[in-house]
């Protein structure tokens, strides 16, 4: 890995309707790019079209800390109707190799 430390949001919850939750997400409601995110992926396990992972890229701890905090107010507004059941943790890239 370059000198870069990299923190992720890694957040994983159901979705009622893929589609409905993907227009939301688009709206982009929390700024990813004003809040310090330099990369997100979205993720569907090939056997559950409702359940997504996201990984949301951060240079900065701190801002992946604040992130995952007004994650929380919004997930209390679309809890029960966009998603159900969210979990997040914020993890560090200790090793990476790319062949």
């Amino acid at each position: 890995m370059s000198g870069r430390q990299l923190h992720i949001l890694r957040i994983e919850h159901p979705v009622p309707d893929y589609g409905a939750w993907k227009v939301a997400f688009d709206k982009d409601p929390m700024g990813r790019a004003r809040s310090g995110v330099s990369r997100y992926r979205i993720f569907r396990p090939t056997d559950d079209p409702h359940y997504v992972m996201v990984d949301l890229e951060f240079d900065n701890l701190a801002e992946a800390e604040a992130m995952h905090t007004a994650l929380r107010g919004l997930w209390g507004r679309v809890e029960g109707k966009l998603i159900e059941r969210p979990k997040a943790w914020i993890i560090e890239v200790l090793e990476a190799t790319q062949y």
